[in-house]
């Protein structure tokens, strides 16, 4: 599917390797904004997915994407361009080493659906193993440029496999990032968890937030609480 229609945008997705999934639509409508946020920082945007969800859920001035692959960039451009925000959106084209080289400003959110494939396997598309895997982007460097462009109240947001929370949470605790927020997805409510959305700040809550949520109570029949999460924005919600 070339094109991906939400209820208050678009999305063309025809050069980009990874399309549209469940992961980038739970992150985007999931991620806290109580922090009323005026600037975003959107790392590895894809097709734009994160920054267009967090444009229409927030008041955000200043929303920034970073992209390294080249006709993914362009089309996270074109996206921006047709839709509603497209004077608080901006792409960036660039590694994120080259990103955080020389930085000026601050995030109030810094949000990333991160390439975490690290088995071993690889494809013959290039491109779209770069989307896919933790080696173009190691959870290391992205926790690194977190700490570094993070303002004081800023919320930090990723979703990640289940089997690296653990690691993810204890890299960022190295560098003083603090989970506020944790929920734990499955598919089913008789399956294993397979993905953690993570939310983390520059200081300890007393109490955690942990939860888990259900995509589907049987096959293509939805759960309330994943209908709640993510009613404005998929069309048939």
């Amino acid at each position: 599917m070339s094109k991906f229609h939400f209820k208050q945008f678009t999305v063309q997705q025809d050069k980009c390797a990874m399309k549209i999934g469940t992961d980038s639509v739970l992150l985007g409508a999931w991620c806290p904004i109580d922090n009323k946020p005026y600037s975003v920082l959107d790392i590895g945007t894809g097709t734009g997915i994160l920054s267009l969800m967090l444009a229409q859920r927030s008041d955000a001035q200043q929303i920034d994407a970073l992209e390294i692959d080249e006709e993914a960039y362009e089309q996270s451009v074109e996206n921006f361009e047709t839709s509603p925000w497209s004077d608080r959106l901006f792409s960036f084209h660039a590694a994120l080493d080259e990103f955080i080289d020389e930085p000026e400003d601050e995030y109030d959110i810094i949000i990333s659906n991160p390439p975490f494939y690290a088995e071993d396997y690889k494809t013959d598309n290039s491109q779209r193993d770069l989307a896919r895997f933790q080696e173009a982007m190691p959870f290391e460097d992205l926790i690194e440029a977190a700490d570094l462009l993070l303002s004081e109240n800023g919320i930090f947001a990723v979703i990640i496999p289940f089997k690296e929370e653990e690691r993810f949470i204890n890299l960022c605790g190295e560098l003083e990032l603090f989970p506020i927020k944790v929920t734990r997805v499955k598919g089913t409510s008789t399956t294993e968890i397979k993905r953690s959305l993570l939310a983390f700040k520059r200081y300890e809550l007393s109490v955690l937030m942990a939860d888990e949520l259900v995509i589907e109570s049987n096959r293509h029949e939805y759960t309330d609480d994943y209908i709640n999460l993510t009613k404005d924005f998929y069309l048939k919600m």
